[in-house]
This record gives C-alpha cells, structure tokens and sequence, in this order.
C-alpha cells in the first residue's frame, strides 16, 4: 500500500473514533435549558418527553469500546501500514507445542486442528505440501492423455477449478461476457492439451487495438459491422456489408485471415461461427471495432505451480471433449 493510502486509511480510522467520543461527550451534556428529569413541553399520545440523560451504563460501555478500539489498532495492524506492537500477520500465529511433540510437526498441526487452536498458515502449507504433494507429483508425470482418463484426476481439476477459475468462468465454466466458454469447443488459441496447458501457465494477452489499427473512418464502422454479421450468416444488408467487405480488405484479414476464421497463432477469433466473447450484435460489433478489444488473461504458473496446471489442463479439456 502507498504511503498516502496507508496515511488517509489511518487519518480516517481516527477521526471516526474521535468522532464516535466527541459525540459521546456531546450526548452526555444537558445543552438545554430544562433541568434533568423535567419536562420538555413535549406530548403525543399521552406520552410526554422528559429531559433524561444517557443511561450510565450505556455511557461507560460507549467508553470501554472505544478504548478498546484505539489497544487494538495500537496491537494489530489496522491503521494503514503499520504491522502493530505485536507485530501480528495471518502467517505467524503460533500453534504452540506439546510434550513430545514438535511445533512444525504434522502431529502439532492435527493436534492444533482437533482443540480448535490456530495454526500458522506456513505450517498448514508445508503439511498439505508433504500430504497432497506426492499426488500432484504423480499426476504431473503422468501425460494429458492419459491424465483425462482418470476420473480421479479430474475430480480434483474440477475442485481447483472451482476455486481458482470459476470467478471469470463461472461454475459451470459457460463463461460470460469477455470471459470465453470452456465447454462449446471454440477457442482463441486452440484446444489441444498441450494448448490449454500452456494458455493456463503463462496467461493470455489478447489485443484488438481501435479500428483494428487500420485507417478506417467512423463513416465505414457500421458496413464492416454488417460485413462481420454476414460472415456468421445471419440475416444482413447486402449492400452495406458489401461496403464493409471493402474496409475489411484494408488489413482486416492480416489477423483473421482472408476467409475470416481466425488465427489461432495470435488469438484472432473465428468471425464465421456465430460465437462471440462480447456479443454479437451490430452495436457491439461496432463497439469492438471502434474501441477495440483488450483480454487478460493472467499466468497461474506462479500461483499454482505446473503441477496443479495440469490437473485443471485436462479437466478443462475434458469439458468440452465429453
């Protein structure tokens, strides 16, 4: 976090807890000129206001929470930058030891798990590293060929797939808009395994730049749009897409090819099979075209590790090679 964030998350946090006292403060005053426990002048329904202060016991508990507040934010990380007196994070809880037992053992950590204590988050890795790592060690030297003919396998990819891909994908890995179908057999890139490895490893970059880079007016984006509609063979404007035809041989065909399929090399989509990543009507076909398009993918290599890679590898082919 930078050190303006860390300074107005931190300037805030304490405004808003000297508000809450200055309030507080405030409240506990009578500013009226009505003496404690008299009448206000004021009556609906029988029911008549009185000048009554706080409650103490309301008061004094206002008092203890904003102290304590103020010992916690001194203790914890919570304002901005600053790590807190005691120098806490998610990765250092100690689980303790018990006679005979070591603090970095499997046994400390189950121990730890069963009596409900924490336990630190790098213990628990290096134990599901030592637990699950032989596994994925098997799966990684067996190939993707053979690797989407185990149902264990893939149960497993399903599982790191939900966890790790199904935010962009969706669940059912369907997709949405800007984030590709997994399962209808149409890909940017290619759908072998060794493809869908390599796309989840080291991510995706895909780049349509405004008008394709090309000099096409504004005048012509709604002829090529209607070209691009003819091309999926929908119902179209002979003439107008014939005007667009024109502005795609002006470098339109560089990427998606002359008989407008795609290339798979530079993840130039098909523009004759009616599937679209954004949409597939005019106007978001002339969105495309004027703005352009820009896909991120990100790499999961570091994230994950090729072991893992290729597990999700092939339950992703397997989705749509049922």
């Amino acid at each position: 976090m930078s050190s303006f964030w860390s300074v107005w998350i931190s300037v805030l946090s304490l405004i808003v807890i000297a508000g809450c006292f200055l309030l507080l403060r405030v409240c506990s005053k009578n500013t009226t000129d009505v003496k404690e426990g008299e009448s206000m002048g004021h009556s609906f329904d029988g029911i008549e206001e009185l000048n009554n202060p706080l409650p103490k016991w309301w008061s004094y508990m206002f008092y203890i929470t904003i102290v304590f507040g103020l010992i916690y934010l001194a203790l914890f990380p919570g304002l901005g930058n600053y790590k807190g007196l005691l120098g806490w994070t998610s990765s250092n809880q100690s689980i303790g030891t018990e006679q005979g037992i070591k603090a970095d053992s499997a046994a400390a950590i189950e121990l730890a798990a069963k009596e409900g204590r924490y336990v630190q988050y790098d213990q628990e890795v290096k134990h599901a590293d030592e637990k699950y790592g032989p596994i994925f060690a098997a799966y990684l030297a067996t190939p993707l060929e053979e690797l989407v003919k185990n149902q264990e396998a893939l149960k497993v990819g399903g599982r790191l797939f939900l966890q790790n891909c199904a935010q962009c994908h969706g669940s059912d890995a369907r997709g949405s808009k800007g984030f590709p179908n997994l399962t209808d057999g149409d890909w940017l890139y290619g759908g072998d395994l060794a493809t869908i490895k390599t796309t989840i490893m080291g991510g995706r970059h895909g780049m349509m730049p405004p008008k394709g880079g090309l000099p096409i007016d504004d005048s012509e984006i709604a002829g090529l749009a209607e070209y691009v509609v003819k091309l999926s063979g929908r119902e179209h404007d002979e003439t107008l897409a014939a005007q667009g035809q024109g502005s795609f041989m002006k470098g339109c065909f560089a990427c998606h090819g002359m008989d407008a399929k795609g290339n798979k090399f530079m993840g130039a989509p098909n523009l004759t099979d009616d599937v679209w990543l954004y949409g597939g009507s005019r106007g978001v076909i002339e969105e495309t075209i004027k703005h352009g398009r820009a896909g991120v993918m990100p790499a999961w290599k570091d994230v994950l590790g090729e072991e893992k890679v290729h597990v999700i590898a092939a339950y992703v082919y397997s989705l749509s090679n049922k």
